[in-house]
């Protein structure tokens, strides 16, 4: 995933990366665990979570997640809160739009979203830093 945030509270910040996770292993190693997790725990959804480029916030201490199919967004919007900074307004993002309502299944982004080696990639900024994502 590569993605470029253009922060508005100062405009003349502009970052660009690209998934760490990605970068660490190659496609058919990350295939494989996709694979291997979707087998052995078919009602789960496993993504990766990334703090975006130029965020105020802290890094994330856990990156990789099996999430119940049935979770709703805001559900696991709030388990990554609470592993960042608790009581911080998060905005969550997948293929560099922003993510649907609180109330959508994270089963329905996983198919909507995944990418080719079958983890579903997202990043997360804070609220008040008013991230664009664009490829």
């Amino acid at each position: 995933m590569i993605f470029a945030c253009l922060k508005f509270a100062d405009s003349n910040i502009i970052a660009k990366a690209k998934s760490s996770f990605k970068l660490s292993s190659p496609l058919e190693a990350r295939m494989g665990e996709a694979t291997r997790m979707r087998e052995k725990y078919p009602d789960r959804i496993p993504v990766i979570m990334e703090k975006a480029g130029q965020s105020d916030l802290p890094d994330i201490d856990k990156n990789k997640y099996l999430v119940p199919a049935d979770l709703t967004v805001g559900q696991f919007k709030y388990v990554v809160r609470k592993r960042v900074k608790p009581g911080a307004e998060i905005l969550v993002f997948v293929n560099n739009t922003l993510i649907p309502p609180n109330a959508a299944l994270m089963s329905a982004i996983y198919e909507k979203h995944k990418d080719e080696d079958g983890l579903l990639y997202m990043t997360y900024c804070g609220d008040r830093e008013h991230f664009w994502f664009f490829r």
